[in-house]
Formats: structure tokens, sequence, C-alpha cells
């Protein structure tokens, strides 16, 4: 008996492995080659070149009923392709971006479908159901299995409510446990030979944001917060939640879900360049966007407002903001911000505090070409919306930043397309903070302009350029980043002594400097004292002068974590910016970007001889370029290189 059914059990495992299918597709350029075979499971593996970059990964979805994915039957293969140029609104890589990939699609029984996307730089897919109703996602697999050798840069977490500014932790996979902490998404791993992957996700609507932990196996497995059932009070900016649901998601049953994607990295100039997530993103809607105005802001949070030499009692009252606003007025910055502090309180946000004339600087900011943004908790929102934003629309308010979601369920999820619908309705833009990274609602609505989700220069002494000089790599690489860059008061990180009164920024002057090159974001604060910025005029003048959008990237070194040097366009004008980590760096940079036949003028700022000892220490330099031109560029232990050429 015992014999019969081993000779059964044999059987169905080689007609099992008979019917497996094998589906093959290449990217257009033939850098990366992808083949999904369809057995008991749905799996798929991944080439660059010679290279295994992803190693029979496996992907299903859970409903209430049936878990999509498991025993597929396959009914159909279709192809499709794409080459086209895309206009960016809010460009902070190249305003015309190209979308090219070979796609195949996947139709199962049951009213489901897989589509994968192959790029030369990546790769992605997603599940598509045609059901009936709503359903009940329960749970979501995306395991990812890795080459052995392989490392990764995680911002790792104790649980599902985090604020998003966790430092990257770099990890041996083969080290790396399910008892390990989970981490967010984007994911660095690098991989035997020097290929890089970056993991992370697009078009995230109406759906959890996805984490991810060991496999134990040396790859990673998915996981998502659950949907909350029940809140408590959690001070007065949040919620704490009491229970959930016993599922992910609860949503309709024809829809496309989340793009889960790699960004294949032969360079490490190609993280940065990469543009997946925007392209997976739903594009923005056919209207008139063109009200939407990135830019410069000036932020009183960081510096405390802590005024001197001034006649007036600082603080969030008339006189400081009418310096502040004075001080945007002469440098052309089109906005101030009111951070925490602005509203009778929190949560009583439709008064403003009494010590400030609320119309009277909206009026006087008119006056000179410099608008207010306020600052809002996301519970002070949710708690009367339509009336609010009616209501800022009304006081001549063009933008906002709100603070505090902590969350990425699918209810905060739904509640961030909500929020940036009805302030688009009212043409209001939006800065998340205390927010999840980008996931492409950045693409589908415009007038979203940036996101914090980075441990940055808020934090003090905790940021320091051996963290910060990831971010282009990896945080910035998947959408808008509010880093809050431009400290005047410089240290190296040793010496930083960050207080309120007198806050610090680790890295040299023209690192400071060098980030508004560097790092993206529409919106990009002056998180510094005007006191300081005026006197420091030449510094602030270029900070000032720095586009926040651009018409052209070139990435002209790169090595993650640790250098970066790179040059963007705006108009006629080239800004170039390097930074580099703890260690000192010397490079040649050829400028044979710029049009030939023609002489420009290179203004730089450079590390002084002291820099490496006092941060502060800077050297301005006036010279004639051309194409033909080799720049020596030398940066100190957490120094930068910033320059404007025109």
């Amino acid at each position: 008996m015992k014999k019969r059914l081993l000779a059964l059990c044999c059987a169905l495992a080689v007609a099992g492995a008979a019917t497996a299918k094998i589906v093959g597709a290449t990217s257009p350029g033939g850098n990366l080659r992808l083949e999904i075979e369809v057995a008991d499971k749905i799996s798929y593996t991944v080439w660059s070149g010679a290279d295994k970059v992803l190693d029979a990964c496996t992907l299903s979805l859970t409903l209430d009923d049936r878990t999509l994915g498991e025993a597929p039957r396959l009914r159909s293969v279709k192809r499709s392709s794409a080459d086209e140029m895309l206009e960016r609104r809010n460009p902070t890589k190249d305003a015309v971006v190209r979308n090219c990939y070979n796609a195949v699609q996947l139709r199962f029984a049951g009213d489901y479908a897989v589509e994968f996307r192959l790029f030369d730089d990546g790769v992605a897919y997603r599940f598509v159901t045609s059901l009936p109703g709503e359903v009940e996602v329960l749970g979501e697999e995306c395991r990812l299995g890795l080459p052995a050798g392989s490392e990764a840069w995680l911002s790792e977490v104790n649980g599902f409510r985090s604020m998003y500014e966790e430092p990257y932790t770099r990890v041996a996979m083969a080290e790396y446990t399910p008892a390990d902490k989970m981490s967010y998404l984007p994911v660095l791993v690098g991989m035997p030979g020097g290929k890089k992957l970056l993991l992370a996700e697009s078009d995230v609507r109406d759906y959890p944001c996805m984490f991810v932990r060991s496999d134990g196996r040396g790859g990673f497995e998915s996981l998502f917060p659950r949907v909350p059932k029940e809140y408590g009070p959690d001070g007065d900016r949040s919620l704490k939640v009491l229970s959930e649901e016993p599922y992910i998601a609860r949503t309709q049953g024809t829809r496309t879900f989340p793009w889960r994607l790699a960004v294949v990295a032969g360079e490490d100039a190609d993280l940065i360049e990469n543009e997946l997530v925007w392209l997976l993103a739903a594009p923005a809607a056919d209207t008139d966007w063109e009200w939407v105005k990135p830019g410069l802001v000036s932020w009183d949070w960081w510096n405390g407002m802590r005024l001197s030499g001034v006649d007036f009692r600082a603080g969030r009252n008339t006189e400081s903001y009418r310096y502040y606003i004075d001080f945007a007025a002469k440098y052309g910055v089109p906005y101030i911000i009111m951070d925490e502090g602005w509203s009778a309180s929190t949560t009583d946000v439709f008064r403003p505090n009494p010590d400030l004339d609320l119309p009277g600087l909206i009026a006087y900011g008119k006056e000179r070409n410099v608008q207010i943004v306020l600052w809002l908790t996301w519970l002070a929102v949710e708690k009367d919306m339509e009336r609010l934003f009616t209501t800022l629309e009304e006081w001549g308010i063009p933008g906002v930043k709100i603070d505090f979601m902590d969350r990425s369920d699918q209810w905060m999820v739904n509640y961030y397309e909500r929020v940036t619908k009805c302030a688009a309705d009212h043409h209001i833009f939006v800065d998340w903070h205390g927010s999840y990274t980008p996931k492409g609602l950045f693409r589908t609505y415009p007038n979203l302009l940036t996101y914090e989700a980075v441990l940055g220069m808020e934090q003090g002494g905790r940021c320091k350029p051996d963290n910060s000089n990831y971010l282009p790599f990896i945080r910035n690489a998947v959408g808008p980043m509010d880093f809050t860059p431009g400290g005047m008061f410089c240290s190296q990180p040793e010496d930083n002594r960050s207080t309120g009164s007198n806050p610090m920024a680790s890295g040299t002057r023209a690192y400071q400097l060098a980030l508004y090159v560097v790092f993206e974001s529409p919106l990009q604060m002056m998180a510094d004292n005007p006191v300081y910025y005026y006197r420091e005029h030449p510094c602030t003048e270029f900070i000032a002068s720095v586009p926040t959008t651009w018409d052209e990237l070139r990435v002209l070194r790169a090595r993650c974590g640790e250098q970066v040097v790179m040059a963007r366009r705006k108009g006629d004008r080239w800004f170039i910016g390097g930074i580099t980590n703890n260690q000192p760096y010397s490079t040649e940079v050829a400028l044979d970007f710029l049009p030939a036949g023609r002489s420009y003028t290179m203004t730089s700022f450079e590390d002084g001889v002291n820099a490496d000892l006092q941060a502060m220490d800077y050297k301005k330099r006036e010279r004639k370029v051309d194409a033909s031109t080799v720049v020596k560029i030398d940066m100190v232990r957490n120094g930068g290189w910033a320059a404007v050429i025109e």
C-alpha cells in the first residue's frame, strides 16, 4: 500500500512539473530578463545580464474566501509595450521623462491577473482583479529572494507606528532573521559584484503601505498593518489604535493593486536617476495645475524664532513674522511658514494666536510677493476638513504643512488622498510631515509637493553626513524629501551641540549649501534664522538662487553613502553640488555638459583649508569656464562643494 501511495505521489509531482508554464520577457534594451513560472504558485526570477538579481520570488493575495496565486490556472498571456516621453510636473530630475517598458499580463481563472512591467532599470508587478462588490484582503505575500552574499540597508522599526525617521542599518542578509526588526520601504540591497536593488512600491491607494522582514532564507517577506477598528485619545495631535480588523484592506473587487518594484542599478548613479515610482503612479487629472508654485520657504520652527539685534520681543507674534517676511522679500523667497504656535491652539485652527495679526501679515506679505504657509496637525484637518480648506482659501493661504500621521494603514493612506484632493479643490499645496515615504501620490496630485519621512536636520546631532549621504540613493530616489537644510551654525558631527536657541547642522558650510543642489524637494526649506542668513549674505544669496525644480540632471560621481557630485540645469544655468562622508574626497569633473563655444562664469563655495576642524570655514571663488574646463573638487571630511555656472 505504501509503495502504491509513493508511486502515486511521484506521478502527481511529475504531472505537476509537466504542467508548469514558463513565461519570459526582456526589457526594451535587453538589460533585464524576466522569467515567470506558473505551477502550484506564481514565482518569478530576474537577471541583469548574466547576474541573477531576484531569485524565485513568490506572490499571492489572500482574500476572505480564496487566495489569488494559489494553484493558479493560467488562461491567457497578453504582451504590450510603451515608449513615450512624458512631461513631468514639479520635475526634480529631468523635465521630460522617458517611459519605456515591455509588459506581460498573465490572466488567471478566478477573474484576476498579474501584470509585470520590465524597464531597462527595473521591474515591477501588481495584481489586477475583476471581482464583484467589495473584498476583504486578509494578507499579501510578496517574497523577494536575493542572491547569496547580499546585504541590505534597512530603516528598522519595532512596529507599524513610526515617524519614518530612522537611520539606515546595514545588515548581511545571511545574518538577518525573522526575529529581527522589520523595515519600511524603500530598502537598498547590495549584491556580490556591486549591483544594487532599490525595493519600493508605487500607486499605493486605498491600501496599506508594505513593510518587509527577513524570510529566514536570506530574502525578504512582506507584512502590512491591519485596518484600525477602534481608537482612543492620544494627546492633542493624534489617536491611538486600540483594536484592529482581521483584514489589511476592505476595497473594491475591481481594481489595480499597488506596484511592487525593484530598481536594478549597475552603477550607483542609476539609483539617483531612476524615475520608476513616478512612472508607475497614476497620472494627474488633465486639469489646470498651473496654480501650483514650488519654491523656497523660510522656516521658523528649527531656529525657534530666537531673533537678535531687533527692537521687539521675538516670538510667534506680528513683529517677528513681519521680520521673516522682510527677509524672504529681500532674497526673493516666495514663502514663509508659520509652524506650531500660529493658531489659538493645535485643535482650534480657525482662530489665530491673539499675539499675531494673521490677516495683516497676509496682506503685508502680498505687498512683498511673499505668501504664508500654515502648519496643522492631521487630527485638526480631519475634524472639519472641507470647512478648513474653504477658510484657508478665503484667507489667501497657498499651502499647508500637515504633521504627526505616523501611520500607514489603509485608513491613513486614504486620508492622505482625501486631504490632498480637498486641498487641490481649494488651490492649496501640501507638505506632509510625520509621514510615510513617497508612494507615487505626488504624481497623481501635483499639489503634493513634498514629504518628510527622513532623519533630517531638525533632529540636530542625530543627523550626520554618514547617514544623510545615503539619502540621494535610497530615500530621495523614491520621491521628494523635506530634509530642511541650510544651517549656518555648522559643525563637525563630534562637535554638534544643537540646542533650541542655537541649533547646529553637522557638515561644513559648503556641505549645507550643496544640499540644495543634491537633495530633491519642490518645496525646499531655509531652516535657519534670518539673523544668521543676513550675517552670511554670500551663502544666503547662493541658497536663494538655487531652483527647487529642474530641467536636467547629470550625476557626475556617485558612491552610495560616501560621495556624490551632480550637476543640475534650470534654463541656461547649471548648478553643481557635491558632498562626502566622514572621509575627505577629491575628484575632477569635466564641464563638457556645457554648450560648446560659449564662456561662462562659475561661482563656487568650497571647503576652507580648516573646514575639517572648523566647519564654518569656506571660500568663495569666481572663474571663467567653458565646455573644455576640468574642475578640481576637494572636500574635507563631512564636506561639500557647490557652484552656479551662468
